[in-house]
């Protein structure tokens, strides 16, 4: 399988199903240090920083890929911390393109 940060988000409807609880126990070992919430519907991970500016510079990289891709996690933004959710409403739970977004997102942070 290509590496999940090379893939591109696909538009989803309320016709798109959601991910089974198969497909996430594979995909989930793909990104890094996420984890999956309690009632199984999104992925969450918190990011630590030294101080707000690198906060803030991630918070808007991390905005640049959401928008670029069209898949906008919810952002819980702190002095030296990000705590980022991704989850699908269209499909209320898990799609690819919370996969691929966090991939992106953790990449931010390991380089090229």
């Amino acid at each position: 399988m290509n590496e999940l940060s090379s893939h591109r988000c696909a538009a989803c409807t309320s016709d798109t199903p959601r991910l089974s609880q198969d497909e996430v126990a594979r995909l989930l070992p793909q990104v890094d240090a996420y984890a999956l919430e309690a009632d199984g519907r999104g992925i969450f991970r918190s990011y630590r920083f030294k101080n707000y500016y690198e906060t803030m510079a991630f918070v808007n990289a991390l905005a640049w890929i959401a928008h670029a891709e069209d898949h906008h996690p919810e952002l819980l933004v702190a002095y030296a911390s990000v705590r980022v959710h991704f989850s699908t409403h269209a499909t209320d739970g898990l799609s690819m393109n919370d996969f691929i977004c966090a991939a992106k997102v953790n990449r931010l942070l390991s380089g090229p």
